[in-house]
């Protein structure tokens, strides 16, 4: 008959309990789930072995984090080894675990039978209920003090990340800028649908909708022009004699009039949609400067809008850093992709790098080989902006050279520059970067030692010179005395 024993991590400690009726357990597993409430049923039932508590906070934390990943710790394996009965064709024994992952990495390292079936889960949600009852080294709430520390501890080092670095406000500014684009396309269109019907010819001069909407709010009621609105006008298109043909088509508009309540209403609408396209530009500017923080060599490659689809499409920073080139090749075209697949048909060369300069610059039937050159690129840029400790744009901007190298080696057939050597230029430069401020520091040091060092010999010559006026002063002295002797 082979023994059953459960393995329950708490915050406190391993413990190891023994099932002494397991087969009864198995049968009676309703009735069981229901005993286990009681503690005088559930103790006979059930026995501690063995519990050993954790050294020191960071010892609990170390072990947690490891139990959450499944992998077994050298306190978890001393522990077990020195309780677990030793394995033979005799004594036969399996241990219940609830996490299926360490399950499997201690049947690999330990060679131990375990098993995650609805008995141990139930053992071990009995075990859970009256842990702190059945330890007796943990009543007056030690054992909620330890869960408290250690859950904040856990989750403390979960959540841990740099504020500056975050990928998610990349992804959630994008994601507004792209609703923003298409909100103020749609307005615009609205208010040059409305208010052409007062000023229609308004619509050929402008052309810009954000302008348009600038200059249907100044206007309001285009009978109130004149030639004093001319330079304001001009400094809303920024071209004179567009405020020129504007105020002189006022003049002869074929448009019809506008009550007053109607003029207000157009007039709120065109101010909100200023606003608008004021607050997208503004936004932009935002994703640049994350952008510049979170994945300066992205951004530097392939430029600010297109690197933040490309994290925003991935999920992260850490997802797209993970992709290989094939997949950000053809990011944002899985539709295309699966479409291909099921029809045989030709794969799509490029998704969201088709909105690079670089893939518009190319020749048509270039344009595959450079996208697949393009998103290798981003998979490195990615890889590094992901795990550098210190944001630099030195590896993007010798990317990006590289990407017109090779554009124009596929034009005029010029070599381009190996990689391993541009890469290991870019190192060493960062290198030498890195040495200066050191460099500095031991010159700034070595000087101050050396003034040191010169007021220090100055205040021995001092000194030197002063013993010696001393000497000087009692050998006269002494001869004085004697001739007076004499």
């Amino acid at each position: 008959m082979s023994q059953q024993f459960v393995l329950f991590e708490s915050a406190s400690g391993y413990a190891l309990f023994e099932v002494v009726e397991a087969e009864q357990i198995g049968q009676l597993l309703d009735h069981v789930q229901k005993g286990v409430q009681d503690l005088a049923k559930f103790g006979a039932a059930v026995k501690l072995k063995a519990f050993a508590p954790f050294a020191s906070a960071e010892s609990a934390l170390e072990n947690i984090n490891a139990i959450s990943e499944g992998l077994v710790t050298d306190d978890l394996k001393a522990f077990l080894e020195m309780n677990l009965p030793k394995a033979s064709k005799k004594a036969k024994y399996t241990l219940g675990l609830q996490d299926k992952g360490l399950a499997q990495s201690l049947s690999d390292s330990l060679k131990v039978p375990c098993n995650t079936n609805e008995t141990s889960l139930e053992v071990l949600r009995g075990v859970r209920l009256h842990f702190a009852k059945i330890i007796k080294e943990l009543d007056n709430g030690n054992l909620a003090k330890a869960q408290l520390g250690l859950g904040h501890s856990y989750s403390r080092a979960k959540v841990k990340f740099n504020v500056n670095r975050a990928d998610n406000m990349i992804i959630q500014a994008i994601a507004l800028i792209d609703q923003m684009d298409k909100d103020i396309n749609t307005f615009a269109m609205r208010v040059r649908e409305w208010y052409s019907w007062h000023f229609p010819e308004l619509v050929k001069i402008v052309n810009d909708n954000y302008v348009y909407a600038r200059c249907a709010s100044f206007i309001k009621n285009r009978n109130t022009l004149s030639e004093d609105s001319i330079e304001e006008l001009a400094a809303i298109t920024m071209d004179e004699d567009k405020a020129t043909q504007i105020v002189h088509a006022a003049r002869t508009s074929m448009g019809m009039d506008m009550s007053e309540i109607d003029m207000i209403n157009v007039d709120a609408f065109t101010t909100r949609l200023v606003k608008l396209a004021e607050y997208r530009r503004q936004l932009h500017g935002y994703l640049v400067s994350k952008m510049s923080v979170v994945a300066p060599n992205l951004a530097a490659l392939i430029g600010e809008t297109v690197g933040a689809r490309l994290i925003s499409h991935a999920g992260s920073l850490t997802n797209l850093a993970k992709c290989p080139a094939s997949t950000v090749q053809i990011l944002g075209a899985e539709k295309a992709l699966f479409r291909a697949l099921k029809t045989r048909g030709n794969t799509p060369k490029y998704g969201l790098l088709f909105h690079s300069s670089f893939i518009g610059r190319a020749a048509s039937k270039n344009k595959g080989r450079i996208s697949r050159y393009l998103a290798n690129k981003c998979a490195i840029a990615s890889r590094i902006d992901s795990f550098i400790d210190e944001p630099t744009t030195k590896y993007g901007d010798q990317m990006k050279e590289q990407v017109e190298e090779r554009l124009a080696f596929y034009e005029s057939g010029a070599a381009p520059r190996k990689n391993l050597d541009v890469m290991q230029g870019v190192a060493d430069a960062l290198k030498q970067a890195a040495a200066e401020p050191v460099k500095k520091e031991k010159k700034r040091k070595s000087s101050s030692d050396d003034k040191k060092k010169a007021k220090k010999a100055k205040k021995e010559e001092v000194e030197e010179v002063a013993e010696e006026e001393v000497v000087v002063e009692t050998d006269k002295k002494k001869k004085k005395k004697k001739k007076n002797k004499d």
